[in-house]
């Protein structure tokens, strides 16, 4: 009788597949089996990329003349430690009575590329290959992703894609690495006072470190420019108003060169003298704008989203944040962790009801099933179709990472860590269906003299979304930071937040009350005039989650959330690859990452091989070539480019490189 392989990234992986397949009995040495299916694993990548020496011996030694190296056929090995499991799935492609071949590693390019490598290497292709992509690891998932299964011919291009993301950092790091440290290697030793020094040049790595220093170097070459604001108090003295200049068109100020900005005078006295020029004139309300407005819910998480907003809550990294999520995964309590998109599909939100209903009935949480009791008795609608959190063309592999509403019987082993990763996720989810946050905006212009004072205030009135996603706010969490004796440069990065934050109000505190009372027309009390202090402030830091969504964003980091999602596009590296590049470059020590903060600062080590970098081949450095490579990959995996294309360009960049900098030299 013929048989079905099917093959998982992880046995824990092929644990529920077995399941599913109602595969009982006991567990043979690296796969089990029944009389139609037998299911096997990788234990990760089992098969690499060759060193250079495994091609030519004389290449083990790093030398000018070797370069560069662009072999015409590409040579794989076993990974040693991993070769008893690979000789197993050897065996059982290669039995007779084995006739389809199902894949079921992760859903992704890397997964895919982990399967065409073990295949490759074996030599062995079934004719009848089948690709399983699955968005979660319930049960019905993985029956409609068995059933449903393609070809897997439709998946060559994204393998192609795959193929030429490794050899691109095979032949960058290779080449760049080597060339750099025989050119500067004895110079950057001498430097460190270390015996010998070898450079890590990666295509995506350089780049993260390129932001990195560059940010530190704004920010220690910054020079603080103290500005003057003026602040008048207007009404009564119990309902006292506070409202600030700013220059305009009618205004004395207009233009003048006394101003640091359209609030600000470079020199206090100039502020004084401003002020001794207004007091005791009349003060006229001339506009009073009432307005309302509606906020929604955020967007889902998707993976760099949920990274960041974890190094934000709990102080930890990126890949601690994809391991926990990764196994929610696992233990079906998750959708697929590495996402780039932060919508649903349209036939997900059809049955998004499974999933509130899961969670209804299995997550034991008081607060989250509060909140589910509120959409009940509210009636609330889950009919998300024609909202902005579905849009099929922003989905790529995968949809946002959401609840599934099951794996509840696993929920109770997990730490406590892992619980509030999860109901971080969960409240995400169920915000979507609240309706919007509403406030009550007022702003208000007070006339002296054709001098001009504004104050804006605004309040919520109905809470909406907001019940859902209120939690400690960013001044409480630093609290705790600051009882555990945070680093200065974290608390200095902190309060220049704070201050940007202030900033941008008009004044620190705004009484609404007297603002409603205000008609335009009105005149007003003058109380008082005081003269602000300010300063410019620099750039804040990366953290270890803001700098994901840096390179999400090629490298812009952008606060507002409504523009990082118009903008997105291709970015530095990938979700699935974010978080290992900042954990290396920790590791080789070119950067430093605080613990209980996350801020990263670059080490002496890293300033230094970003300085080789910017002297020697400073694109390497620039985030829009970094992403262009991405976006070209990316082009391979949607068919719209070849691949030989790509390799080409590849090719031809890497030779006119190196050789420019070896004639240099």
């Amino acid at each position: 009788m013929s048989k079905r392989i099917l093959i998982t990234e992880k046995p824990s992986v092929a644990m529920e597949f077995a399941k599913v397949l109602k595969i009982s009995g006991e567990r043979k040495d690296g796969y089990l089996e029944s009389e139609s299916w037998i299911v096997t694993w990788c234990v990760g990548h089992l098969v690499t990329m060759s060193y250079p020496e495994a091609y030519d011996e004389k290449l083990k030694f790093w030398r000018l003349d070797t370069l560069p190296f662009m072999p015409k056929e590409y040579k794989y090995e076993v990974i040693g430690n991993v070769q008893k499991q690979y000789n197993i799935i050897k065996k059982l492609l290669s039995r007779e009575d084995v006739d389809s071949v199902y894949v079921a590693t992760d859903s992704g390019r890397e997964g895919e590329y982990i399967f065409r490598l073990v295949e490759n290497q074996i030599g062995i292709k079934k004719e009848n290959r089948k690709r399983v992509w699955i968005d979660s690891q319930t049960e019905e998932e993985i029956k409609r992703g068995i059933e449903e299964a393609k070809d897997l011919s439709e998946y060559d291009s994204l393998s192609d894609s795959a193929y030429l993301r490794a050899k691109e950092d095979y032949l960058i790091g290779i080449n760049f690495s080597r060339l750099l440290s025989i050119i500067y290697g004895k110079r950057i030793a001498k430097e460190l006072d270390e015996d010998k020094i070898s450079i890590s040049v990666g295509r995506v790595m350089t780049c993260v470190l390129g932001m990195v220093v560059s940010r530190e170097r704004e920010i220690r070459n910054f020079i603080k420019v103290p500005y003057y604001k003026v602040i008048g108090e207007f009404g009564e003295e119990e309902k006292a108003l506070k409202a600030e200049w700013k220059v305009s068109e009618n205004s004395k100020m207009w233009e003048s060169p006394k101003l640091y900005n359209e609030a600000g005078f470079k020199k206090e006295n100039d502020a004084k003298e401003f002020i001794m020029s207004i007091k005791d004139k009349k003060a006229v309300v001339t506009e009073v704008k009432k307005s309302k407005t509606k906020e929604n819910a955020p967007l889902l998480f998707n993976l760099a989203e949920i990274q960041n907003e974890c190094t934000k809550r709990f102080k930890i990294k990126p890949d601690e944040t994809l391991e926990i999520i990764q196994e929610l995964y696992e233990k079906k309590l998750v959708t697929y962790p590495r996402t780039d998109a932060r919508v649903l599909s349209t036939a997900i939100a059809k049955v998004i009801s499974k999933n509130l209903n899961g969670i209804a009935k299995g997550y034991v949480d008081s607060e989250v099933q509060g909140y589910i009791k509120r959409m009940i008795e509210e009636k609330y609608k889950t009919d998300l179709t024609k909202t902005k959190y579905v849009n099929d063309s922003k989905i790529t592999d995968h949809y946002a990472i959401i609840p599934t509403g099951q794996g509840y019987e696993n929920f109770d082993k997990l730490s406590e860590l892992k619980k509030q990763v999860y109901k971080v996720i969960t409240k995400r989810f169920l915000a979507i269906f609240y309706p919007p946050a509403e406030f009550n905006k007022i702003s208000v212009k007070i006339n002296i003299e054709s001098e001009e004072f504004n104050a804006n205030g605004k309040v919520c009135i109905k809470q909406g979304y907001l019940e859902v996603l209120k939690d400690r706010n960013t001044k409480e969490i630093r609290e705790r930071d600051n009882e555990q004796n945070v680093d200065k440069w974290a608390k200095k990065d902190e309060e220049n937040a704070d201050k940007k934050q202030n900033d941008n109000k008009n004044v620190e505190e705004i009484s609404l009350e007297a603002l409603t009372t205000l008609k335009k027309g009105q005149e007003i009390p003058v109380l008082n005039f005081e003269i602000k202090t300010s300063e410019t402030n620099p750039p804040t830091r990366y953290n270890s989650g803001s700098i994901i969504l840096a390179m999400e964003n090629a490298g812009k980091l952008i606060e507002e959330e409504e523009l990082r999602e118009q903008i997105k596009g291709a970015g530095i590296g990938t979700s699935a690859t974010r978080a290992e590049i900042i954990k290396k470059l920790e590791r080789i020590q070119y950067i430093a990452i605080n613990t209980k903060t996350q801020i990263i600062t670059p080490t002496k080590k890293g300033e230094i091989i970003y300085d080789v970098v910017n002297n020697s081949m400073p694109d390497m450095l620039n985030p829009k070539l970094t992403a262009s490579w991405e976006k070209g990959l990316d082009m391979v995996a949607k068919k719209e480019i070849k691949a030989d294309t790509f390799m080409e360009k590849l090719e031809n960049y890497i030779n006119s490189k190196v050789n420019k900098l070896v004639v240099k030299w």
